[in-house]
């Protein structure tokens, strides 16, 4: 439970981060950027996993 509380609070904190970058002044050209960045680091874990799982398995299944 401790570590559940401990990320959420983490997660809040990057949230705060975001809004308060967004709320500076910021134009919309800054939040598309803001919200592309998130969505790069987003997708790049899920492309290298599938990239190795991809690799093992044509390890073990190699004909």
């Amino acid at each position: 439970m401790l570590q559940l509380k401990l990320f959420l609070g983490l997660a809040n904190v990057q949230c705060a981060m975001c809004r308060a970058v967004l709320e500076t002044g910021a134009n919309a050209e800054t939040a598309k950027s803001l919200n592309d960045g998130i969505i790069y680091l987003m997708v790049v874990p899920y492309i290298l996993v599938g990239v190795v799982g991809y690799a093992v398995y044509r390890l073990f299944y190699k004909k």
